[in-house]
């Protein structure tokens, strides 16, 4: 019997903590010189080329500044609410504010690390203000988990759904 839980356990541990692993890696990757600026420009280049081609190549670089901008605000959005979704599933709760701190900490730790990492390649360079984007789009990730846990989040029709169905009830009454 305890080896069955043992197995369990370590299963359970692999689902929840593996997306937040390969998440990881991928955002590693995303530092690497195959994203660099000069790199990322030529297929955006095309790709804008093709979807606007009366726009002057001089107003392409602050779009595609913006653009890689919003990556890194999106890669950290999605690392929080899967560090988040594996810090609750170890615990078996649904929202605690120590696993909101922890998310961001490690957040603000990875996206360091992250930079650090991008110092190293040639043709990419380090910045705080990524860091700060990184942090910001980890508490967005941490913000929208906890409206919806909270229910803020759901879809309107559901919301509307369920006052119906209270205010029938207080009817009954």
């Amino acid at each position: 019997m305890r080896i069955a839980a043992r197995r369990y356990h370590w299963k359970t541990g692999i689902k929840n903590w593996l997306p937040v692993c390969l998440w990881a890696g991928l955002i590693f990757f995303f530092s690497t010189d195959h994203f660099s600026f000069e790199n990322t420009a030529q297929i955006l280049g095309f790709v804008f080329s093709w979807l606007a081609p009366e726009m002057p190549t001089e107003e392409f670089a602050p779009v595609h500044g913006a653009m890689r901008k919003f990556g890194h605000w999106g890669e950290y959005f999605v690392l929080a609410i899967l560090l988040l979704r594996a810090l609750r599933n170890e615990t078996g709760k649904k929202w605690e504010l120590r696993h909101a701190a922890l998310t961001l900490a490690l957040i603000f730790v990875y996206a360091l690390s992250d930079e650090l990492h991008q110092s190293f390649v040639p043709s990419r360079t380090a910045s705080f203000g990524d860091v700060i984007i990184d942090v910001l789009g980890g508490l967005c990730g941490i913000f929208w988990i906890y409206w919806y846990s909270r229910g803020i989040l759901t879809p309107l029709t559901s919301r509307v759904v369920r006052t119906e169905n209270t205010s029938r009830a207080k009817h009954l009454r």
